[in-house]
């Protein structure tokens, strides 16, 4: 049987958005306390017992939180092109924390980001092989 080891850090950040061609108050300017959930899968330990240090996954993810904290989303890549919505920035962070952290032991598995206290989506990928 193999082994999985599912590892989770929180980390956040404020950022304002405005969405294109939303059809309600969402469409003007406005901002959240964001905050993003990072679930990482391990299949194997390491010499120390760990799959990989939360202190790694911490840093990858305060590192990525900081390129959009206190700023506009709208102004900033990808979102300059993208609409800033919960889905999209989940899938950013997906994406932008398994080119650092994805190893043939360690993977991304979902990014959680929350709106509101209330509201969030989670993205994973799906695996067609």
């Amino acid at each position: 049987m193999r082994s999985r080891y599912l590892l989770k850090v929180s980390t956040s950040f404020a950022a304002a958005h405005s969405l294109r061609d939303y059809p309600g108050d969402c469409s003007r300017l406005h901002g959240h306390n964001w905050k993003v959930d990072v679930e990482v899968e391990a299949t194997a330990l390491n010499g120390v017992g760990m799959g990989v240090d939360f202190k790694v996954i911490k840093q990858a993810a305060r590192d990525l939180a900081a390129t959009l904290d206190h700023r506009n989303l709208n102004d900033i890549p990808p979102f300059d092109r993208i609409n800033p919505t919960a889905e999209n920035i989940a899938a950013f962070f997906h994406r932008g924390l398994s080119e650092i952290l994805n190893t043939d032991t360690v993977r991304v598995a979902a990014v959680m980001l929350w709106e509101t206290d209330s509201a969030g989506v989670r993205y994973s990928e799906v695996n067609d092989r």
